[in-house]
């Protein structure tokens, strides 16, 4: 009888041992995740992706009737052909194209040569505590900087040229000299400078720039670019005139830019 006892109760010892040990680990498995910051606490926290996967085929974006106004020459080329291809642009070489896509169309008109360029960037953060979006809003910054707007609402010196023009190609007022070509009644100087821009995309700005005078015409560069999520737009509009002494209008060629920009914006749903 002792040694039946005996057996019995080393039984309900051992399955009491037992169930205390899984009890005590089960409790310090949760413990320990919580606390690791390789674990399932983390992953909750890690930045999230970029709306955008994928680019769009930067040639296919822009229309034929977008093209012809800002590149006339195109409907002046006679060979259909050579019209064809020049409708279709020329894609940006890239080595990637889930991350970098561009295209660029060149026309020669009786009055100037004009280039339209577009890129398109989609940023990946490789930080996980860094989102896409995050990433991409650093790298739009350092584009601000580099036009001479580190985030200013206007364009100060960004808009004008070292010869003291300014961006639509008009004398700054410390300069005496008569004007090479008078601003647009309805927009002032100030308006036209290189500045930010709202309502397009998470952020955008206008970058415009005139070539230093010479014994050629003067090429004008419009930028607009903008950032929606983790992608970056960017529109390049040039103008080269043909005549010696002539100014590309400013006005003009900012408000063909930005609608570029603005049906691009409409076509990622930004």
């Amino acid at each position: 009888m002792l040694r039946k006892a005996y057996g019995s109760g080393a039984s309900a010892l051992l399955a009491a041992l037992l169930l205390t040990g899984c009890t005590g680990g089960s409790s310090g498995a949760g413990t320990t995740d919580g606390a690791n910051p390789d674990g399932v606490g983390a992953a909750r926290t890690q930045a999230q992706p970029g709306k955008y996967r994928t680019l769009p085929e930067a040639c296919n974006t822009v229309g034929h009737s977008t093209l012809d106004s800002l590149l006339p020459g195109i409907r002046q080329i006679a060979d259909p052909g050579q019209r064809d291809k020049a409708y279709e642009g020329e894609n940006t070489l890239t080595y990637d194209t889930d991350r970098k896509v561009g295209c660029r169309w060149t026309a020669d008109s009786a009055q100037a040569t004009d280039h339209l360029s577009i890129d398109f960037e989609r940023v990946v953060s490789y930080d996980n505590t860094v989102s896409d979006a995050g990433q991409a809003e650093s790298v739009f910054a350092a584009k601000l900087k580099a036009a001479g707007l580190s985030g200013a609402s206007t364009g100060g010196g960004a808009g004008q040229t070292s010869d003291g023009l300014s961006a639509d190609g008009t004398v700054s007022p410390s300069d005496s000299s008569t004007p090479t070509a008078p601003s647009s009644p309805s927009s002032s100087t100030t308006d036209l400078q290189s500045r930010t821009l709202d309502g397009l995309g998470d952020e955008a700005f206008l970058d415009d720039r005139l070539g230093s005078s010479g014994s050629t015409a003067r090429q004008r560069t419009v930028t607009v670019a903008f950032r929606t999520s983790n992608v970056i737009v960017t529109v390049v509009y040039e103008e080269q005139p043909a005549v010696v002494g002539m100014v590309p209008d400013s006005e003009e060629m900012q408000d063909k830019a930005r609608k570029v920009a603005a049906q691009l914006a409409d076509s990622l749903g930004a």
